[in-house]
């Protein structure tokens, strides 16, 4: 298996990112994230990648969503927001996006996604789900889950909550 490690808020970083731009769909791109955090060296940060040798190869970023803002989970809990996996073209099919998403299942929090275009099929390889769509809630996404041990999927979500909080995961330490 492959080394998850969290990615410094760094210029390093910036130009690692670069790479990335070159093959991704720009909305999809953490370039622009990582441009309005940079701070020399600063490791809170909610990305995370793979390097093979001085390379990174893989990337995406966690975020921490409160429960209250649950509207996927039954029991409402705190769930992960995994956003912009990506791998390098080069890299792809050697397991580095299974490890990233491994390396969130760690957590053992539920998992919620936004599958690319054509990649139902990794994410169900995974272990994930595609969820009941409801046009409030999903407004034109195509959410995919991961539902750890007794926890299922919410039979009536509604969105009257308002935006999402997101929450750095950075203050929590997992070992990979």
């Amino acid at each position: 298996m492959y080394k998850v490690q969290k990615l410094l808020v760094n210029y390093k970083t910036l130009e690692e990112f670069k790479k990335f731009k070159e093959y991704g769909i720009q909305e999809l791109s953490m370039l622009e994230d990582l441009q309005e955090n940079i701070i020399e060296n600063d490791s809170e940060s909610p990305f995370y990648g793979i390097y093979y040798g001085n390379k990174l190869v893989a990337r995406m970023s966690l975020y921490r969503i409160d429960g209250h803002y649950d509207r996927y989970f039954d029991p409402p809990q705190d769930y992960l927001e995994l956003w912009k996996l990506e791998v390098l073209p080069d890299y792809h099919g050697k397991g580095f996006g299974s490890a990233l998403v491994q390396y969130a299942k760690s957590y053992n929090l539920p998992i919620k996604t936004n599958g690319r275009q054509r990649s139902s099929e990794f994410w169900e390889k995974m272990g994930f789900n595609s969820v009941t769509y409801n046009p409030n809630r999903d407004r034109g996404e195509n959410p995919y889950v991961w539902y750890p041990a007794g926890v299922h999927e919410q039979q009536d979500a509604t969105t009257s909550e308002g935006p999402l909080k997101e929450m750095d995961l950075s203050s929590e330490s997992i070992e990979s």
